[in-house]
């Protein structure tokens, strides 16, 4: 558009039309058109402050002014929410909204100004802000995109492995690992490594929105992985997730990914490696020369910004480095034990029933109920379906029962009586393993409640007199009879060859005579 404003306030000052025309770039004719048309209405600088070079061409030549006409432009949010979906294409969102426009009876734009408009659209969308950043304040984590290999020397077949970037975001200084997995395991283990190197930890620690570190991805409210929050706060840090799709929130890690991917991944991609110690061995090689490389646009490099201005900065790391764990949920059985992995552990009889969680690290299991522990097993190895039960977490009368053994049933007997004493002697001698006549010793006993103690004793008496190793059932079934109270001389008369039998009645040898005898 003519700069109208512009030659008016040059007239103003006194110079020439061709002056003037050479500032506004425009001819001479233009100039003194404008000049004379102004003379005619009466224009003259200065003008009010908000008028515009369009309002002055309406003034000075109506019949120049085409009104536009007013057609009806695009919603750009649903553009951007629809371009994200796959297939979708700008062709096929400008024939929709065509389509749109004709049944409300509007004009469209044509396809290049729908083009033109959505991409000063994307422009806005896509300002930039310098935020400053400050030492040993954040360590952005993520992934690169390009793999490494390695070789299995046994099969030769070639296994990618995962290269794992943590930076520092002030001093730009990197570090990075390679794995053959971007598993739980693998994510912890490297972030452990990180912190090593670097010598100490940040405030906050931004990853990407990898299912490892976040459970529920939302820019609100992200839920992150418990084993990840366990970590920071062994780390004394906090975990800021970036936005999906939002690489701008972490720029330092993403940048580092593209620069690392030419200055090792690339580097070595014809080199051969046999073992993934090998493969890092290498990496970190270069990685000390990318971190030492000095600054194209300033002074110094990556390890001396980091030396001088950001190590001092950060959070002193803790006396030992994280141990990897692992949580699962159990529920209480009614044994009061929990399953994992194949192992059984004891908890508070008072939570059967309950569902706790479960922390496995290499060396202890811990139980947790509403995120109070409750109690801790050394974790068990080998054979499935070990037990580790500690006497606490029993129930009283199972303590009790635990504490049983051959001393104590023997001492209730002699409580008791002699002969109930070698009862009970007996019945523990007639096992291979004690602890199988526990269960007779106790029934026996138990008999002294029903029948009393004096026919208890008296019926164990009975017994020896016919076995020298009565069972719990013989007792039982003379005490049922009331044989314990009949006198063993009345039982059948004595014979002169039973008088002297120390093991009870004989029948003599006139009993299987005969008549003749």
């Amino acid at each position: 558009m003519t700069k109208y404003r512009e030659i008016l306030r040059l007239a103003s000052l006194g110079i020439n039309q061709t002056g003037i025309a050479s500032s506004c770039g425009c001819a001479r004719k233009t100039v003194r058109n404008v000049l004379n048309r102004a003379k005619q209405l009466d224009i003259a600088w200065p003008l009010k402050a908000d008028t515009t070079d369009a309002d002055l061409e309406k003034l000075l030549f109506p019949d120049k002014y085409v009104p536009s006409v007013e057609r009806r432009y695009p919603d750009y949010k649903y553009i951007d929410k629809e371009m994200m979906r796959n297939g979708v294409t700008l062709k096929l969102l400008w024939n929709e909204y065509c389509e749109e426009c004709r049944q409300a009876n509007e004009l469209p734009l044509m396809y290049s100004q729908f083009c033109f408009h959505y991409q000063k659209h994307r422009e806005k969308k896509r300002a930039a802000m310098h935020i400053p950043r400050k030492p040993g304040e954040q360590i952005e984590v993520d992934w690169a995109g390009d793999t490494a290999k390695v070789i299995d020397p046994a099969t030769g077949e070639i296994i990618p492995c995962y290269l794992f970037i943590g930076v520092l975001n002030y001093s730009l200084y990197a570090y990075a690992e390679a794995f053959f997995s971007m598993d739980m395991e693998s994510w912890i283990t490297a972030h452990v490594h990180m912190y090593e190197y670097f010598g100490g930890s940040t405030r906050m620690l931004i990853p990407d929105n990898l299912r490892t570190g976040v459970d529920h991805s939302d820019w609100y409210t992200p839920k992150i992985n418990k084993t990840y929050h366990e970590m920071a706060e062994h780390y004394d840090t906090a975990v800021i997730p970036a936005r999906v799709r939002a690489p701008k929130d972490k720029p330092s890690a993403e940048g580092t990914v593209g620069v690392i991917s030419t200055w090792i991944t690339a580097a070595i991609r014809n080199e051969k490696f046999f073992s993934l110690a090998e493969l890092n061995r290498e990496i970190h090689r270069r990685l000390k020369n990318f971190n030492q490389a000095p600054f194209q646009k300033k002074e110094g490099s990556r390890y001396s910004v980091f030396l001088s201005d950001e190590k001092p900065f950060l959070t002193p790391l803790p006396p030992a480095p994280y141990e990897l764990s692992q949580w699962k949920q159990a529920t209480v059985q009614f044994n009061y034990h929990i399953s994992v992995d194949k192992m059984q552990y004891s908890v508070p009889y008072e939570y059967i029933r309950q569902k706790v969680d479960v922390r496995l690290t290499r060396s202890v299991v811990e139980v947790f109920y509403h995120n109070q522990r409750i109690c801790s097993h050394k974790r068990l190895y080998g054979r499935p379906g070990q037990y580790s039960t500690m006497e606490i977490h029993m129930p009283e009368d199972h303590q009790k029962y635990l504490k049983w053994d051959g001393n104590r049933f023997i001492s209730w007997a002699e409580k008791i009586g002699t002969s109930t004493s070698i009862t009970v002697r007996s019945i523990l001698s007639s096992y291979k393993v004690e602890q199988q006549g526990y269960k007779a010793c106790m029934g026996l006993l138990k008999l002294a409640d029903k029948y009393s103690v004096e026919r208890l004793e008296a019926a164990c008496n009975k017994a020896l007199s016919y076995t020298p190793h009565p069972s719990y059932k013989s007792v039982k079934n003379i005490l049922v009879t009331g044989q314990d109270k009949i006198s063993t001389s009345t039982d059948v008369p004595a014979t002169p060859q039973s008088e002297n039998n120390a093991y009870g009645y004989t029948r003599g040898a006139e009993y299987y005579g005969g008549k003749n005898q």
